[in-house]
């Protein structure tokens, strides 16, 4: 039997739903009726058979990154590459570490070829690719850790930002983290590329050695996980004071790296409640709002 996507509304009308397999897409689009129906037509259109093109280069996709070549042929799969690569030298990654982006980038960039849209994004499980024109703008909810509502900060990207990505990792997520962050959230210029640095900060987020740190063999949890035998976090324990502050210093240092080389525009990192920020004045990072009220978590859990 062939596999059909779910392609279908949300109750309030105005998102649409692409779901396949492990992607599971959250997409909105404003502009004038005709964009806005030509967007969405584009998205179905661009999102029927993409998992199919990933699963044809999996193998390649699991694969340690080459810094220097670039084996694959789907342009996700390239995308995927092309966000990682500069990491590779330095850093154990693949191109799995960008998928989530990448995917989001590719639908978003099939609306955006057809249609003249105002704001438009495209959220995969908390990766979001975003466009925004004129004076539009994003609010992005900043969660304590990805599987609880925790407290929350809001975070506003305007239309003059260069960010237009966004990621979190942390070993919370739906990914195996190498790290201890509850959460680390990574502005970019694009999806992918926020999601393979969301990924790397995440897993310098650390404490080597910690007896209140649990560790298992990746493949011992996901059989094929491209991680293989490295061992990724599955509990944390009582910390210190000072030894969050040191867990979250090696992931600030990393992000800083990575801000210097331009590979991203801003990160936070929280650990047992606490929050370093690693940004430039070229973004708003630095000046998170204050907690959201409860009646406005849900709306920017899927925004």
């Amino acid at each position: 039997m062939t596999r059909v996507p779910q392609i279908g509304w949300l109750a309030d009308g105005r998102r649409l739903h692409l779901q396949d397999g492990p992607i599971d897409l959250i997409v909105e689009a404003a502009g004038s009726g005709a964009d806005g129906r030509a967007a969405y037509g584009a998205a179905a259109r661009r999102f029927s058979g993409l998992l199919d093109e990933l699963c044809s280069e999996l193998p390649l996709l699991r694969q340690a990154a080459d810094p220097e070549r670039c084996p694959l042929q789907g342009v996700v799969a390239r995308r995927m590459h092309a966000a990682v690569a500069p990491l590779a030298a330095d850093h154990f990654i693949t191109p799995m570490a960008a998928v989530a982006g990448a995917v989001a980038e590719e639908i978003l960039g099939a609306m955006t070829r057809v249609a003249r849209l105002e704001r438009a994004y495209v959220n995969n499980g908390g990766d979001i690719a975003l466009h925004l024109a004129g004076r539009e703008s994003f609010t992005i909810g900043l969660v304590d850790r990805p599987d609880a509502l925790g407290s929350m900060r809001t975070l506003v990207i305007e239309a003059d930002d260069p960010s237009r990505g966004i990621a979190t990792s942390g070993r919370h997520g739906r990914s195996l983290s190498l790290g201890i962050a509850d959460a680390v959230t990574v502005l970019a210029a694009t999806a992918s590329q926020a999601d393979a640095a969301a990924t790397i900060i995440a897993n310098a987020v650390d404490l080597p050695g910690h007896p209140a740190v649990l560790r298992c063999p990746a493949h011992e949890l996901q059989p094929d996980s491209d991680l293989g035998a490295r061992l990724v976090t599955r509990g944390v324990g009582e910390l210190s004071g000072r030894e969050i502050t040191a867990a979250l210093e090696a992931g600030a240092a990393c992000a800083r790296r990575l801000l210097a080389m331009g590979l991203i525009d801003g990160a936070t990192l929280r650990l047992h409640g606490e929050t370093v920020v690693v940004t430039t004045k070229a973004v708003g990072l630095d000046g998170l709002q204050a907690p959201a009220p409860a009646s406005a978590i849900e709306s920017m859990m899927h925004a």
